[in-house]
């Protein structure tokens, strides 16, 4: 498979070319470009099988690119900002990486692709985000010993990641391991209840009990129920996102 990466941050750039050939050595990154106008120039002449898309590049939003050139290749949007998904499933994305991404997300990503190409229809890709994500999740199925139950959605506080377990921590204090990764369950919450503030939390607004502003734009959250020997911090990377979010 042929990779172009259009990505106008040299560092994140290198460290997903990096991702790709670590995660498949097979996949061969064809370029890196920075900005609209290169990837429309290259676009125009040469055919790739994926592109991995940085949402905003020096010159404009990558959205851009594709008023200009037609693009038949599947995509993977990558950026600080979750207000575009829509947007990006409307513009040949088959997935979308919130930064800062890794290469557990990055290799899911590629799972997802691989499934979709092995449809009957491989040329044909979802056309609705239901199709890729599924449904807004109301509620999670759980087990406690042999027994199985179900959490409504308004019943969660947060979900915690923590060495390979995903935790679901309800309003009262009860917690779960769920059969799933933080990358996987984040498309399929309600975007309006629940934020995902770093690579460990995904948290509920109603959560949140105090904010304390810090350096580098970061915020600390003190949330409810409080886990116990941790820090909870919005990273510098979905600071700005985070600002957005609240004030929805």
């Amino acid at each position: 498979m042929t990779v172009l990466i259009i990505e106008d941050e040299e560092l994140a750039a290198t460290t997903l070319q990096n991702m790709l050939k670590h995660i498949d050595p097979k996949l061969q990154v064809l370029g890196i470009l920075g900005t609209i106008e290169d990837a429309v120039n290259w676009l125009k002449s040469n055919t790739v099988d994926l592109l991995f898309m940085d949402v905003h590049l020096g010159d404009g939003e990558s959205f851009q690119i594709f008023k200009e050139v037609v693009i038949n290749s599947p995509v993977i949007f990558t950026t600080a900002y979750d207000q575009y998904t829509l947007k990006a499933f409307k513009n040949q994305g088959i997935d979308y990486l919130l930064k800062p991404f890794d290469e557990d997300d990055v290799r899911a990503a590629l799972t997802k692709l691989n499934g979709i190409l092995k449809t009957k229809e491989p040329n044909v890709l979802p056309q609705k985000i239901d199709e890729l994500f599924g449904k807004t999740r109301n509620r999670f199925m759980v087990k406690v010993g042999k027994l199985i139950k179900t959490v409504a959605a308004d019943e969660v506080a947060y979900f915690m990641a923590e060495d390979k377990y995903l935790f679901l921590v309800t309003k009262d204090q009860q917690n779960y391991i769920i059969e799933e990764t933080i990358s996987s369950l984040e498309p399929n919450l309600n975007a309006t209840d629940f934020f995902r503030i770093n690579r460990k939390f995904i948290i509920h607004i109603n959560s949140i009990k105090e904010m304390y502003k810090l350096s580098r734009n970061r915020v600390r959250i003190i949330l409810s129920p409080k886990p116990a020997d941790v820090e909870v911090v919005v990273s510098e990377e979905r600071a700005e996102a985070f600002k957005n979010w609240l004030n929805q």
